[in-house]
C-alpha cells in the first residue's frame, strides 16, 4: 500500500492548473451509454474513479479509447445488461449507469454500489422515482433487477435535492416517452454540464443550475463532442493549501463562479485572493482567522467535500471555529486523525467545535476517505516534523498527481 511522507514547514508557492471535475466525467461518461453513437470528451482527470468506470463501460461491450485527458467511447456494440459487482462496490457513482441503462435497454442488473465510508447515502431516491416512470425493480441478494416496458415522463418532487438522484433522473427521461420535470433539484455545476454534453447529443434538457429541470424524452441521439469543467473542490483544496501554509498560490483553470463559498470562507479566515477570468491568487496570511460557522450545505452552498479541508485549516486558527455538517452524517472521521497531531476538536452528532492550536505535530495517520485523506495531507503541510498518511489509494480517487502538484509547489512530500 502506498502512502505519503510529508515534512511540514515549507511555504507553497508557484502556479497550478486545475484539470476536469470527477462528479462532473462519470455522469457524462455513464450518459455515453445512451447514444449508441461516438463520444469523444476531453479535459479528463488521470483519477482511479474514472479508470473504474472506463472499466465498467468496457464490461458492457463499449469500445472505450483513452489516450492522454481525452477518452472515446463507441457504445453502439454494448451487449451485456449487467454490472460487476467488483467495480460498482468500488465506486457509488456507478449507480448512474442503471438510468443510462435503462434508457437504452430497458433492463440492467447492477448490485448495490460502495466508495468511500462516509455515512448512509441510501439510493432510496433512485429506485422511488425510477420505478415512478415505470421501471420495476426487484432487490434481492444485494443485486437490483431492473427493467422497463417503457419509460413513461413524470412529475417529480424531490425529497432532497441529490445530485445523484437528479442525474439519474435526467439520464433515464432522455429517451422516456413525454415530458418530465423535476423539482427541487440539485442545482450543482456538474449537472449543469451533464445537461450541456447529452444536449450536444441532440436531448431537450432544460433547467439544469436551477431547481426545476426540464427533459423532453427523444427517440435517437447522436455523436458528438465535449469539454470538462474544471473541478471546483481540486481548485478549493490547493486554494486551502496556499492559505494554511502562508503560501501564494495562482491557480488556473478555474471557473469562479462555481467556488464563491469556498472564496468567501477563506477570506473570513484571512487569506487573501484575488481572482480575474479563469484564474486566481491565494495568498495565506500570517495568522488565521476561526470561523463563527461553517455550515455544509447543498450548492450554492459551501460543498460537504470541502468541509475536511476547512477543518484542517481551522485547527491552527486563532480562536475556536463550529463546523456543521448538513449533508453526511458520519463525515467527521478525519477529525480522529487530526486530534493525533495536536488538533482540539469536539464532536457533538453533526458538529464539530475546533479550539486553534499554534502547531500540529506530525504522526502516523490514516485516510478514512477522500476529502479526508486530503485534509490530513493539508494538516501534514504545517506539522512540526514528519507526518506519514496510509490509505493514499483514497486520494487517488479524486486528485490527479497530488503528490507531483504539491512537490512543484514545494511541498517536501514523498511516496513510498
Amino acid at each position: 500500500m502506498e502512502k505519503y511522507i510529508i515534512n511540514g514547514g515549507c511555504k507553497l508557492e508557484g502556479e497550478i492548473n486545475i484539470p476536469g471535475a470527477k462528479n462532473s466525467v462519470l455522469p457524462i461518461l455513464a450518459a455515453s451509454v445512451i447514444t449508441g453513437k461516438t463520444s469523444t470528451i476531453s479535459n479528463i482527470p488521470n483519477l482511479k474513479d474514472v479508470d473504474i468506470m472506463v472499466k465498467l463501460l468496457s464490461h458492457l461491450g463499449a469500445k472505450v479509447y483513452h489516450e492522454g485527458n481525452i477518452i472515446t467511447v463507441d457504445s453502439s456494440e454494448i451487449n451485456k445488461l449487467y454490472l460487476p459487482e467488483d467495480l460498482v462496490r468500488e465506486m457509488r457513482s456507478s449507480i448512474i449507469l442503471m438510468g443510462a441503462m435503462l434508457a437504452r435497454f430497458k433492463e440492467v442488473r447492477i448490485s448495490y454500489p460502495g466508495g468511500c465510508e462516509i455515512g448512509p447515502r441510501p439510493i432510496d431516491l433512485h429506485l422511488k422515482f425510477l420505478r415512478q416512470m415505470g421501471a420495476e425493480i426487484e432487490e434481492a441478494h444485494g443485486f437490483l433487477d431492473c427493467k422497463t416496458t417503457g419509460l413513461k415522463g413524470c412529475d417529480i418532487q424531490l425529497d432532497y435535492p441529490s445530485v445523484g438522484a437528479t442525474e439519474n433522473i435526467i439520464l433515464a427521461a432522455v429517451t422516456a416517452d413525454g415530458i418530465t420535470t423535476i423539482r427541487n433539484a440539485a442545482r450543482e455545476p456538474e449537472i449543469i454540464d451533464l445537461q450541456n454534453y447529452i444536449n450536444k447529443a441532440g436531448a431537450r434538457v432544460t433547467g439544469a443550475g436551477s431547481s426545476v429541470i426540464t427533459i423532453e424524452g427523444i427517440k435517437n441521439l447522436n455523436s458528438c463532442s465535449h469539454h470538462i469543467i474544471p473541478d471546483r473542490i481540486v481548485a478549493g483544496t490547493y486554494m486551502t493549501a496556499a492559505a494554511i501554509t502562508k503560501g501564494e498560490i495562482i491557480i488556473k483553470n478555474i471557473i469562479s463562479d462555481h467556488i464563491q463559498s469556498i472564496i468567501a470562507k477563506l477570506k473570513e479566515a484571512g487569506a487573501i485572493i484575488y481572482y480575474n477570468g479563469n484564474s486566481l491568487k491565494v495568498i495565506g496570511p500570517n495568522k488565521l482567522n476561526s470561523l463563527e460557522m461553517l455550515q455544509t450545505l447543498p450548492y450554492p452552498g459551501f460543498p460537504t467535500d470541502m468541509q475536511a479541508q476547512m477543518m484542517a485549516l481551522l485547527t491552527i486558527a486563532n480562536g475556536t471555529s463550529i463546523v456543521n455538517e448538513t449533508i453526511f452524517e458520519n463525515r467527521f472521521k478525519h477529525a480522529e486523525e487530526l486530534i493525533k497531531m495536536g488538533a482540539k476538536i469536539k464532536i457533538f452528532g453533526n458538529v464539530a467545535v475546533i479550539k486553534g492550536v499554534k502547531s500540529l505535530t506530525g504522526a502516523k495517520v490514516f485516510a478514512s476517505d477522500l476529502r479526508g485523506g486530503a485534509a490530513l495531507v493539508l494538516a501534514g503541510l504545517i506539522a512540526q516534523g514528519t507526518t506519514e498518511i496510509g490509505n493514499i489509494h483514497h486520494v487517488n480517487r479524486g486528485y490527479e498527481n497530488m503528490f507531483l502538484n504539491l512537490k512543484s509547489l514545494g511541498a517536501s512530500i514523498e511516496i513510498v
